[in-house]
């Protein structure tokens, strides 16, 4: 250690930290790699046990290290990011909508955000039929009671066990029953994804609306996406807007904050001159 600085304006737990992280992200200290106990590191840092301990912490909450109960902390190996790009993302996957099946069938919106491949991937699904609650109700601008199909998804890399994401999708059931295609989850994952099987109700979207928010995981989602005291999920809820104004799905994704970005670019207008 080369020793944290009263001069830096950086709380002291916080310069230690990054300097850990410094060591993580060079390979000096390895993946699965034991960290050095509190008593050494306050020796080497000369900050208090409880400095050391914040430290730590803010490693977890980086999602850098892991501790293991009984055993000590030891560095994470790298976890699969996932980088979602909404504002060229939905049109990608509009564009898509009109290929051939075996077009469709060769990648889709997870493999885009990760830059994993189809092999890469283990898909889950489930379907249920729910009434609208208050709230849902008003997302997608029907009554209360309304039948919905209420579709939960979650992804995951062949090589890591914690889904990348996790995803609640709302539909009227009695418009996507049109299709009985679209009631079976044995149908997932399904090439084009939902903007495809609206086409098969003969929909058109014409706009997807965003709102992000960031917030503590439930303890179901902590568990599942297996995230670390202090780590948040970001979530993002989508709208789905067709030709008609009319809302057809309303979905929200769940991701982990350590190992997400959600990267959004805008096309400004120039001055008149």
């Amino acid at each position: 250690m080369t020793g944290v600085h009263g001069r830096d304006w950086r709380p002291r737990y916080l310069q230690l930290a990054e300097e850990l992280r410094a060591k993580i992200m060079s390979g000096e200290l390895a993946p699965g790699t034991l960290m050095p106990s509190e008593t050494e590191l306050a020796d080497t840092s000369g900050l208090s046990r409880t400095s050391v301990r914040n430290a730590i912490r803010q490693l977890r909450e980086w999602g850098l290290v892991r501790a293991e109960q009984g055993r000590g902390t030891y560095v994470r190996a790298p976890r699969q990011r996932v980088r979602r790009r909404n504002t060229e993302r939905y049109q990608w996957e509009k564009d898509r909508v009109l290929l051939d099946e075996a077009e469709r069938l060769k990648t889709g919106a997870i493999e885009h955000d990760t830059g994993l491949t189809v092999d890469d991937l283990k898909f889950h699904a489930e379907y249920t039929r729910v009434d609208a609650d208050e709230e849902m109700a008003a997302a997608l601008q029907v009554e209360p009671g309304t039948p919905l199909l209420r579709r939960v998804y979650w992804t995951s890399s062949r090589h890591e066990n914690p889904p990348l994401t996790l995803s609640y999708s709302y539909l009227p059931y009695d418009l996507v029953a049109a299709n009985p295609d679209l009631l079976d989850e044995s149908k997932e994952p399904w090439p084009g994804g939902t903007q495809h099987q609206l086409h098969t109700l003969g929909i058109e979207l014409d706009r997807i609306d965003d709102v992000v928010r960031a917030r503590p995981p439930s303890p179901d989602e902590a568990e599942l996406l297996d995230i670390d005291p202090g780590v948040s999920v970001l979530t993002v809820r989508k709208t789905s807007v067709d030709t008609t104004g009319r809302v057809v799905e309303v979905a929200d994704a769940v991701m982990p904050g350590d190992r997400t970005e959600l990267v959004y670019s805008h096309k400004l207008q120039r001055w008149k001159t």
